[in-house]
């Protein structure tokens, strides 16, 4: 078990279970008592809380964070340190992972849902880069999906401020190896433009499905950042847009002046793009498990990159997909950085490399642009024909009009220029030369004017639903509810429009919308004259809990038996309510009368007053007796006119001899025998109010 599942942190918080690990940390879920919320505790791992340089991270984790508020960035509510421990509390995120997310939905994600994704990425590193402050570990596996389809970036462990000293980097790249930035990769200088990369890097993977580099070591992989161009997205999922795989291209750009220089830079071109998918952005010329972050030494990459060189070969010029996707050698290459004897050797070697390796450059220079050309003479060159104004039903009749080209249709977009079903872009451009090898047009038709697409929006937020569908798009939106136990309240259950279909403003859409698990009810059943212990078991039955039980005499109801129900049989209550009960103790015992002093004769018999008494807990005293011989006499509450429960109290001569509820549907009347000598006064009193008073004779 857990060492620390279990353990109150600081007297507060209560480590519940563990919910994540990373290269620096375990996350746990735990309880803030204080507060009374779920939280996420990050715990720096024991084996690394001794070494300072990772503590040193560890809070530079936290004090970085802890300088950013913004919806896509968890929030930090804690930075303590405890029984020798460190540890951050933050935002407890209900979601997956995006590389989770990616595996669950089946990659590649469609484009659109891409680009929702890598929208709020960049608009949380422009937060963070605002702030001066750089993640440097940007991947699926530290963002985080929510319910609502918006995303959140977590795991800042490595986040460096960028005003802080980098001198340390100069021995170590950072990162997750197959999101690493070239410039960590080689232990350069970082900045904001690092991220963009990663982020790009995610976007590919997002819209192909796998990742642009490949290798069977860290270092392997590190180096195809430095050197190789990946496989454009679009050649490897023909549904990605033309302008979406410029705008992934130009964010992994090897070279840092050909990338994006801000995320805000990127943001416009994504903005621009989701408004007309057909703009042209400027581009630079199984289930997998976590990714790890790593540290990758410079000195086996450069050592790596020096072995790459001397085994190629300079007159055999690399093919560039093939080169791009291979694996590296594996090469046992030396770490040792120790300085040597013989270093006038060495550095004589590496001069003779230095020069093969300019003679090699040479040599492909002079061979790709002069001898080839010479010896094999130029391909020809072709002009791309003008498909713009065409459908695709003409071009499939008039095969004269594609010539030597073949056809490639490509997306469907908004286009107030071009009818709907026209061609309104291609590519290559009309008019461009191409030669062999290129003869493929691929292009865009026109969906013509005012027309737009129906997003996904299951799991998001009613209300932004309905802002996205209804205010932004022109839809006529529809609200059902409905219960369900997996849609948290107030989001959307499904929609009646398919994705990606294509509607027009005013139509309509119908969301239903989740009311949370459904409220079960059970229906009461009458429990009168039910054995006590029987009708607990009833109730519990039904899903409703027993609430007060009292006891009660009863002359209408046995011992043991219930008397009265709080809530009628027939009524409809929520599962889980109680019902109050009364328990019938029996008729109430009648007390043997003491003999009564005969009278004198001439005594006059008391004068009683006309006014009736109100009902107090102490009855009203008896009445002197007229004559010493008793007799049994019947005493009458009428319920005529009433209904339902009521309350009767019969008073003779002073004493209760009836005091309970009782069905008016089903008694008309509550008739008592009283035994009693001389005159005594009777009172009724129903729902504490009198009703009745008489003088009764014995």
């Amino acid at each position: 078990m857990d060492q620390y599942i279990g353990k109150l942190l600081d007297n507060r918080y209560e480590i519940i279970e563990c919910i994540g690990m990373g290269g620096m940390a375990v996350v746990y879920k735990a309880r803030d008592h204080r507060l009374n919320r779920l939280v996420a505790v990050k715990i720096l791992k024991p084996e690394l809380a001794q070494d300072a340089e990772f503590r040193r991270r560890f809070h530079d984790e936290s004090q970085a964070v802890a300088m950013l508020s913004h919806a896509n960035i968890v929030s930090v509510y804690d930075v303590s340190r405890s029984d020798g421990l460190d540890y951050i509390v933050m935002e407890l995120v209900d979601g997956l992972t995006l590389k989770q997310y990616m595996q669950r939905r089946g990659t590649p994600l469609n484009w659109r849902e891409a680009l929702h994704f890598i929208t709020q990425i960049m608009r949380a590193l422009s937060h963070a880069h605002s702030r001066g402050i750089i993640h440097r570990d940007i991947k699926p596996h530290n963002i985080m999906v929510l319910r609502d389809g918006s995303v959140k970036v977590t795991d800042f462990g490595i986040a460096q401020l960028a005003s802080a000293a980098q001198n340390t980097m100069t021995q170590e790249a950072i990162g997750s190896v197959h999101y690493i930035s070239p410039e960590q990769a080689k232990g350069s200088h970082v900045d904001c433009r690092t991220d963009i990369y990663s982020a790009g890097v995610v976007l590919y993977e997002m819209l192909t499905g796998r990742l642009p580099f490949e290798g069977d070591t860290p270092v392997a992989v590190a180096i195809q950042h430095i050197k190789s161009i990946p496989v454009p997205p679009h050649d490897l999922n023909p549904d990605v847009p033309r302008a979406l795989e410029a705008i992934t291209m130009r964010a992994m750009a090897p070279d840092l002046g050909q990338r994006y220089a801000t995320a805000d830079e990127m943001l416009e071109d994504l903005k621009e793009f989701r408004k007309n998918p057909d703009f042209q952005a400027a581009g630079p010329g199984p289930a997998e498990p976590d990714e790890p972050t790593r540290v990758v030494p410079v000195a086996s990459i450069a050592s790596a990159a020096r072995t790459q060189a001397e085994r190629e070969e300079p007159s055999k010029p690399r093919q560039e997909h093939a080169s791009r996707r291979r694996r590296e050698p594996e090469d046992d290459y030396d770490y040792d950085d120790e300085p040597r004897r013989g270093g006038g050797a060495l550095a004589g070697v590496a001069a003779v490399l230095i020069i093969l390796a300019f003679i090699g450059c040479m040599v492909y220079f002079l061979f790709n642009f002069f001898i080839k050309d010479l010896l094999f003479g130029e391909a020809p060159e072709f002009e791309v024909p003008d498909l713009r104004g065409y459908t695709m039903e003409q071009l499939e009749q008039n095969k004269t009009i594609l010539g030597e080209f073949r056809l490639e249709k490509g997306d469907v977009v908004f286009n107030a220029e071009y009818p709907e079903g026209q061609i309104c872009a291609q590519t290559p451009e009309a008019k461009s030369k191409v030669r062999e090898g290129g003869m493929t047009i691929t292009v865009t038709i026109s969906g013509g004017e005012d027309n737009m697409y129906m997003p996904y929006v299951e799991g998001w937020d009613a209300r932004k639903a309905v802002q996205l569908l209804q205010n932004e798009m022109g839809l006529e939106v529809k609200q059902e509810e409905d219960w369900s136990e997996a849609i948290t309240k107030g989001f959307v259950i499904s929609q009646s429009l398919v994705q990606d279909i294509k509607v027009v403003k005013g139509q309509e859409v119908t969301i239903v919308v989740s009311k949370g698990p459904e409220q079960k009810q059970a229906t009461v059943t009458r429990f009168l004259n039910v054995p006590i212990e029987e009708a607990k078991i009833q109730i519990e039955q039904l899903g409703l809990t027993v609430g007060e039980v009292k006891e009660q005499y009863s002359d209408e109801y046995a011992e043991g038996r219930v008397s009265w129900q709080s809530v009628e049989a027939g009524a409809q209550v929520d599962k889980g309510s109680s019902i109050d009960l009364w328990v019938s103790k029996g008729p109430e015992p009648v007390a043997t009368p003491e003999p009564t002093p005969t009278p004198e004769p001439t005594q006059e018999p008391p004068v009683h007053s006309e006014q009736p008494p109100a009902q107090t807990d102490q009855p009203p005293a008896p009445t002197q007796n007229a004559s010493a011989t008793g007799s049994s006499q019947t005493v009458t509450a009428e319920l005529g006119g009433y209904s339902g429960s009521v309350h009767v109290t019969i008073i003779v001569g002073g004493e209760t001899i009836f005091d309970s509820k009782v069905d008016a549907d089903l008694n008309n009347s509550v008739p008592r025998t009283v035994y009693g000598t001389g005159q005594q006064m009777v009172y009724i009193y129903i729902n504490g109010t009198l009703v009745n008073s008489y003088l009764q004779q014995f």
